[in-house]
């Protein structure tokens, strides 16, 4: 029976680098790592698993089990012991293994005469990439300290597997970043992309994983947190301009930097014989593995901070800032976590996609894709650690697929498909001087949303009637501070100036549920789609909402004026907001300011409730316009920040279309202009759609302007509007296929 005794982490450690240094292939290297974990750890077994895909571990190398099972032995994530170890990112230490909770036997291995068992994940910076595990034939679980020396070795294992050193010579696991990855994620904005991935914040590469002075490693880490400790106090020392919130995220920052805790841990990981640098990362892994499976808000959100400490100071141990001199490809799609408005803006059209691992489609970064009209993938999960700077990557964005690293038949399919698209806005460009007129002879009024001046060249290429939507709160999110009044009318100004008389309809601060501003505290709201936003905060916030209101007539400067309140509610909330802009139209007059030739004030009806308004509301608006994401996220009740329900419930539903029939109804009777924004406005079948049931004005993104056009141009809103009111007494769910087989007759 082999003596049981605490291995030393260094000596192991040395040898392990020194494997890791010998001129062999990757098995001959994970076959000697395995024999000399054995070894040090006194036990009969040792195996170290890799991931073969996201879902599925595979045995790569092993002392003690049946060689023959290598790259044979496959479990998937959460099956058996080691599934478990790789799923929770914790260590798994029984001493009767074929006992413990989803153990699973696995005959070619001959592992049914081992009784103790310890596995511990291989993690880098919260990336599992599989787990090492030593086994005994005696029943005994394995003390805290081998625990800990075990998790010490599996970090460095994570670097070198990170680094490429286990690449497999021929049937193994190969090279990391080297190969094809397909992310399936969600649609943020439409299009697609073909370019190089530039990463807004490269990873931070390890190279020297193993100490080899362990007291100049501990000197260089007390160092790099001091310059840490000082940085911060240097920011909280300028933070006389910053508001409360930014203020205690710093403080924060100074609370974790200064932990006594923190630094005790990392000072005895490199004590065991790991670099300033893996120390920082081990504990850094350690941290989100905890952290990250708690259910307590508070304490994710920690999670991002002390992510963001530790990544300073690796950063300051390495000289790996973020400013690496790299130059920014050919065609760069940005590679993202996250990524705020200003930092998105501060990239301008260069872009030509991004792609984030979170975000939502109604994001600031959303909003501003949108803006600059480029393809955007959200939920991309991975794809920061996977892709590096200049990898080839494909973007689409209509179907929310990235391919990072493609094959050449993927590549040439892809590009077929954009010349595709490409040959098709070559048509509709010839259609962009002509009317977007029926064969009955209705024309529909075909506008854009907007929400930067960067949008309005648009204007002229698109070919569209004006601007629907002008979101105004873009202004906001890119600022760490209120914009002033005079900042805001000479931005409206040239809005309008670049308009070329052309009418903008502008939508008042549309902030909160997922637009929160920088220097506006977040309201702890358990659904903030539904709480305190748009108009809401307008009205409990009025002084903001006067100032946007003159700064909006002080930028018209006699010019006829669209004004909009966004997300009202209920008849009340309009007649309060519109007696604000007709307040102060007259005190701008009373100041002897030139006021709007005409001030045409509107409502975004984006709540079933304001359907069921009294007429006296309808005959009050000057105009009024769907907001269609979401007007039918609550139809359905049907969240559309959530994948699982935002695309199960069909626009051409019945009851909805029933519902947005009513509305027309009732403009029609009051006289008043409806119109419609959204994304089903620039989706083809839908714009057609709503034109046919008599919706005159649609809003959309610049490039569905051609495709609508078309589509209306070709088509006859009478029969249409037949077809639909046949489905409907036919008792269908949805007019979809009525719909299509009418398109399928067109010529």
């Amino acid at each position: 029976m082999p003596e049981r005794s605490v291995p030393d982490s260094r000596s192991l450690l040395r040898r392990l680098r020194d494997t890791l240094a010998e001129p062999t292939g990757g098995q001959d290297r994970l076959d000697r790592i395995t024999s000399l974990i054995a070894d040090s750890m006194h036990t009969h077994v040792c195996s170290i698993y890799l991931f073969r895909d996201p879902e599925t571990l595979e045995l790569c190398a092993t002392t003690g089990l049946n060689p023959e099972s290598v790259h044979h032995t496959r479990m998937r994530l959460g099956e058996g012991l080691v599934g478990r170890v790789a799923r929770t990112g914790t260590p798994v230490n029984t001493g009767d293994a074929p006992g413990a909770p989803g153990f699973r036997y696995m005959p070619e291995t001959g592992e049914e005469i081992y009784s103790s068992f310890l596995g511990v994940p291989i993690q880098r910076v919260g990336e599992i990439l599989g787990v090492l595990v030593v086994q005994s034939r005696e029943a005994r679980e394995f003390l805290e300290d081998e625990v800990y020396g075990l998790e010490v070795v599996a970090m460095v294992l994570a670097e070198m597997t990170e680094l490429g050193a286990f690449t497999a010579d021929h049937n193994g696991i190969g090279a990391t970043h080297r190969f094809p990855v397909l992310f399936r994620g969600a649609t943020g904005q439409e299009g697609a992309a073909e370019g190089r991935v530039w990463l807004h914040e490269p990873r931070v590469v390890v190279t020297n994983p193993v100490a080899d002075d362990i007291e100049h490693e501990q000197k260089r880490l007390v160092e790099a947190v001091s310059g840490l400790q000082h940085q911060i106090d240097d920011m909280l020392s300028g933070s006389a301009t910053m508001d409360k919130e930014q203020r205690q995220v710093l403080e924060a920052y100074r609370m974790l930097a200064h932990s006594r805790g923190w630094m005790r841990r990392m000072v005895e990981d490199i004590g065991l014989g790991l670099s300033a640098e893996a120390a920082v990362e081990k504990e850094q892994a350690t941290t989100r593995s905890k952290l990250g499976q708690s259910s307590d808000a508070y304490l994710r959100e920690r999670l991002h901070d002390f992510d963001d400490l530790s990544n300073r100071l690796l950063r300051l141990l390495t000289g790996q800032g973020r400013d690496t001199g790299a130059q920014l490809p050919e065609n760069p799609i940005l590679v993202a976590r996250n990524i705020g408005p200003a930092e998105l803006l501060d990239y301008g059209r260069v872009l030509k996609g991004v792609v984030l691992e979170e975000g939502s489609v109604g994001s600031h970064a959303a909003i501003v894709a949108r803006a600059l009209a480029i393809p955007l993938v959200i939920h991309a999960g991975r794809i920061t650690t996977e892709a590096l700077n200049g990898d080839p990557i494909l973007v689409d964005g209509d179907n929310g697929i990235v391919h990072l690293r493609p094959e050449d038949s993927v590549t040439a399919a892809f590009r077929d498909k954009m010349a595709m698209a490409a040959e098709a806005q070559k048509r509709y460009a010839d259609l962009r001087e002509l009317p977007a007129e029926d064969q009955s002879g209705k024309v529909i009024s075909l506008t854009m949303n907007a929400g930067l001046m960067a949008d309005l060249p648009s204007l002229a290429g698109s070919g569209a009637d004006g601007v629907g939507l002008f979101r105004t709160e873009l202004q906001f999110l890119t600022r760490s501070r209120v914009p002033s009044r005079g900042e805001l009318a000479a931005l409206y100004k040239r809005v309008m100036d670049a308009a070329g008389g052309k009418q903008v309809q502008f939508r008042t601060l549309d902030i909160g549920s997922d637009k929160v501003l920088p220097y506006m505290k977040p309201q702890d709201e358990p659904n903030p789609a539904m709480g305190w936003r748009a108009i809401r905060v307008g009205l409990d916030k009025r002084g903001v909402l006067r100032m946007q209101l003159q700064a909006l007539m002080r930028a018209a400067d006699g010019r006829p004026l669209s004004v909009m309140f966004p997300f009202i509610a209920t008849p009340e909330e309009f007649h309060a907001a519109r007696a604000e802009a007709l307040h102060m139209r007259d005190r701008e007059a009373k100041i002897g300011r030139r006021v709007p030739e005409t001030l045409r004030i509107g409502a975004m009806m984006e709540t079933p409730s304001l359907a069921f308004a009294p007429d006296s509301f309808f005959a009050a608006c000057d105009f009024i316009s769907l907001g269609g994401n979401d007007l039918k996220q609550f139809f359905f009740a049907a969240d559309r920040e959530n994948e699982r329900v935002r695309r199960r419930y069909d626009t051409l539903d019945t009851a909805f279309l029933s519902f947005i029939s009513g509305i027309i109804a009732r403009c029609d009777t009051a006289g008043t202009p409806l119109s419609f924004c959204g994304e089903d406005a620039g989706r083809p079948v839908e714009a057609l759609t709503f034109a046919a049931l008599g919706i005159r004005t649609l809003s959309m993104r610049p490039a569905s302007i051609g495709p609508v056009k078309h589509l209306i141009r070709r088509a006859n809103l009478d029969d249409l509007a037949q077809v639909i009111r046949e489905a409907q007494d036919a008792n269908v769910e949805t007019v979809r296929p009525a719909v299509t087989r009418y398109l399928a007759g067109l010529h």
